[in-house]
């Protein structure tokens, strides 16, 4: 192989590497569908009236799937090293895990008050 030709290829993979990672507009397309899906899914739970836990439980994972499905995709996640994305998913995740603790120390807090003081001021 001459110098010229492995000057020439190397030349070809720093352009094909400069130019970024292109992916197909079929995958924009499903995405762009499947987040119409669980927004219309959504709006059905309104729309059929579901009330009390059901409603918010279903509401939030509709939510959590939407969100998850642009951050992959649109955000290109889905492609980045795994260290970049425990950089950037861990920390929510943790402050949800922070946020579910201080209910249960609420809760606990307030059974407490109204166990020793009673229920009047």
């Amino acid at each position: 192989m001459s110098e010229t030709t492995a000057h020439a290829q190397t030349q070809t993979v720093d352009a094909q590497a400069h130019a970024g990672q292109q992916h197909p507009i079929r995958l924009y397309l499903l995405v762009w569908g499947l987040l119409f899906v669980l927004s219309a899914l959504s709006y059905m739970v309104d729309y059929l009236g579901i009330q009390g836990y059901p409603r918010w439980t279903l509401i939030l994972v509709f939510m959590m799937l939407k969100a998850g499905l642009i951050v992959a995709v649109f955000m290109h996640m889905a492609w980045e090293r795994l260290a970049l994305v425990y950089a950037i998913l861990l920390p929510p995740l943790l402050v949800l895990v922070f946020v579910a603790l201080m209910v249960s120390e609420a809760d606990y807090t307030i059974f407490t008050r109204l166990a020793f003081f009673g229920a009047t001021p």
